[in-house]
């Protein structure tokens, strides 16, 4: 293995409490119109090794589903990149604990072809963006 002085960028990780059900968040997160509701249009499927698309501002960028843990986790493999994204439920009474990681970063100053853009500053842009998504977007529709 290669080693170098590279920093590897960090992880983004979002952690919200939704006045919801862990069932209705799960619903919201682990069906295509679910996820087309708050994040991008999409045809996922609820089945481990399913290859979809989710239609992101660069154009269609291939996923696929890495792990079920129904209502509890779901990973999927996000663009080409190496990227994964988690969703972690936690049942609290009537309420949700959501965590969103989106992992598989590279290290800061590699150039990701679709942007043209340094990874770092990609995880920043994308970062603030998971922000709005998951308390905002996604806690309006479970909680609406």
């Amino acid at each position: 293995m290669e080693i170098n002085n590279q920093k590897t960028v960090p992880d983004i990780k979002q952690t919200v409490i939704f006045e919801a059900s862990i069932q209705k968040v799960w619903d919201t997160v682990s069906t295509s119109d679910g996820i087309a509701s708050w994040f991008m249009p999409n045809d996922f499927e609820l089945e481990v090794g399913h290859e979809f698309h989710v239609q992101s501002p660069f154009g269609p960028s291939p996923c696929k589903v890495l792990e079920i843990d129904a209502p509890y986790r779901l990973s999927f493999s996000w663009d080409t990149d190496g990227w994964i994204v988690s969703f972690i439920l936690k049942e609290m009474g009537d309420k949700t604990e959501f965590t969103l990681i989106h992992s598989g970063w590279k290290h800061s100053d590699t150039i990701l072809p679709k942007a043209n853009e340094e990874s770092a500053v990609i995880r920043d842009r994308m970062n603030h963006g998971w922000i709005g998504i998951v308390n905002e977007r996604l806690k309006k529709v479970v909680e609406g």
